[in-house]
C-alpha cells in the first residue's frame, strides 16, 4: 500500500516508517505547519498538491487533525489516526464523524464515552512499543551514571511556568475553596475522575470570568472538559507526582528524569530531560524500579510511559488503570500501587526481592514484545479499515 504520513514532529515516527517498509508500504511523509489549524487554506492548497493525481490507500497521523480528516475526505483518502496524547480536544471536532475516518484511542473509558454517543468511527487500541530497541542499544556504550537508578521517574512535573492553572489566580474565595476540596478528594480515588461531572454552573462561571474559553466553532467540547482536563487534571498530577516522589525520596535512592532542569523534589536528584529514543530507554532497562504516575485525565488507559517501560525491560510500578487488566497481569508482568503507604512498601518490598522483580520485568517485556509491537499494531489497524487485508 501507499500510505501518506503526517510527518509532524512526534514520538514514534521512526518506528513507523521502518515497520511500514518492512512490511513492503510505500511510506511517503507530508508536512506543513497548519497541520493543528481548524481552517487553513494555505494547508488545504499544500496538501491537495502534494497528493495531486497520486492514489494513496490511506493517511496516517499519530494524534488526530481536524484539517487533515476533512482533506482526506474532499480527496475520497481513508485517515487512520492513533490517539496517544489525552487531554485531546481536537477528538471532539465536528469532523470526528467524517466517514473516512478510522481514529484509534489508547484510553477504553473515553473510547466508550464517544462511542455510547453514537460516533461510530473511534476504535479502541493499546499504543505500540518498539520492544525489540533495547536490545540494540544495550550493545552500545552509555552513560552508567547517568542512566541508571534504583527507582526513577521519568516524566513532567507539570510545574513549568505558564501552566494553565495559574491563569485561575484571580478566581474568589468560594471557588477556589471549592476546587481545592474537590482535588483533595480525587487525589484520594485511583481509578476513577469525576472532577468533569462535578463543576457545577456556578463554578464554570467563575473559571470563565478569570479565563474565558469557548468552544472552537468546529467542536463540541465543553467548559467543563476543558476546565477540569486541561487546568485542574494537570494541576492535580502535579500536585500528585511531587507528593509521591517526595515520600519515595525519604526512603530509597530517587533520581528524577524531567524537563523543569530547577525542580525540587527534597531528597531525591534531579537528572533534567532525556532523550526519548537514544537515552530514555536506557533508563528505563538500568533502573531497578521504573515509576508511573499517570496523567490524570487519562481516565483508564495505559500511558505510552508505562509501555515504553515494559518495551526496555524495565520494571513497571504504576497507580491502578483498568485497561491494564486487559492485557496484563498485575504481580505477574507489571505492579500496581494502590495509595502512598502501599507504594512506598512495594518499592521496599521489589528492592530486597530481585528474583521476583526481574521475573516481572521479563514477563511485561515478552508480552509487550508478542502483542504490541508496531508490527502487531498496524496488522491489527489494517484488518479493521481493509476487511481483505
Amino acid at each position: 500500500m501507499r500510505i501518506l504520513y503526517i510527518d509532524w514532529p512526534c514520538f514514534g515516527r521512526v518506528d513507523v516508517q521502518f515497520t511500514l517498509e518492512q512490511a513492503g508500504h510505500e511510506f511517503v511523509p507530508f508536512f506543513h505547519e497548519g497541520y493543528q489549524d481548524r481552517n487553513n487554506p494555505e494547508f488545504d492548497n499544500a496538501f491537495r498538491e502534494f497528493v495531486g493525481d497520486t492514489r494513496y490507500d490511506c493517511c496516517f497521523s499519530f494524534n488526530y487533525f481536524h484539517i487533515v480528516s476533512n482533506n482526506c475526505k474532499e480527496l475520497g483518502i481513508k485517515y487512520i489516526a492513533a490517539i496517544y496524547d489525552s487531554p485531546y480536544v481536537m477528538l471532539y471536532s465536528y469532523s470526528l464523524i467524517n466517514p473516512n475516518n478510522y481514529v484509534f484511542m489508547f484510553d477504553k473509558q473515553e473510547y466508550l464515552k464517544l462511542k455510547n454517543g453514537g460516533i461510530n468511527t473511534v476504535y479502541y487500541s493499546p499504543l505500540p512499543v518498539n520492544s525489540t530497541i533495547i536490545d540494540f542499544l544495550m550493545e552500545k556504550p552509555f552513560d552508567k551514571e547517568k542512566l541508571s537508578a534504583d527507582v526513577s521517574f521519568v516524566g513532567s512535573l507539570y510545574n513549568e511556568d505558564h501552566n494553565f492553572f495559574d491563569r485561575l489566580d484571580g478566581i474568589n474565595d468560594y471557588t477556589k475553596g471549592y476546587l481545592d476540596a474537590i482535588m483533595e478528594a480525587q487525589l484520594k480515588v485511583q481509578g476513577y475522575n469525576f472532577i468533569e461531572e462535578i463543576l457545577t454552573p456556578d463554578i464554570i462561571s467563575e473559571l470563565k470570568r478569570v479565563c474565558p474559553y469557548e468552544s472552537m466553532p468546529s467542536g463540541i467540547e465543553t467548559p467543563e472538559y476543558i476546565y477540569a482536563n486541561y487546568f485542574i487534571d494537570r494541576k492535580l498530577t502535579s500536585i500528585e507526582r511531587q507528593r509521591l516522589l517526595t515520600a519515595i525520596a525519604g526512603y530509597c535512592n530517587l533520581k528524577v528524569y524531567t524537563i523543569n532542569k530547577n525542580a525540587v523534589i527534597p531528597g531525591a536528584v534531579n537528572m533534567g530531560a532525556v532523550d526519548y529514543y537514544s537515552e530514555m530507554p536506557y533508563v528505563f532497562a538500568n533502573s531497578k524500579i521504573n515509576l508511573n504516575i499517570t496523567l490524570r485525565s487519562i481516565q483508564s488507559g495505559i500511558p505510552l510511559r508505562a509501555m515504553d517501560i515494559m518495551g526496555a525491560g524495565g520494571f513497571l510500578l504504576t497507580n491502578y488503570q483498568a485497561d491494564f487488566m486487559d492485557y496484563f497481569v498485575p504481580g505477574e508482568d507489571f505492579v500496581y500501587y494502590e495509595s502512598e503507604e502501599d507504594l512506598i512498601h512495594k518499592i521496599n518490598y521489589y528492592l530486597t526481592h530481585d528474583k521476583e522483580r526481574i521475573d516481572i520485568a521479563h514477563n511485561g517485556h515478552e508480552k509487550v514484545k508478542t502483542n504490541h509491537s508496531f508490527e502487531q499494531f498496524f496488522q491489527n489497524i489494517f484488518k479493521t479499515v481493509f476487511p481483505d487485508y
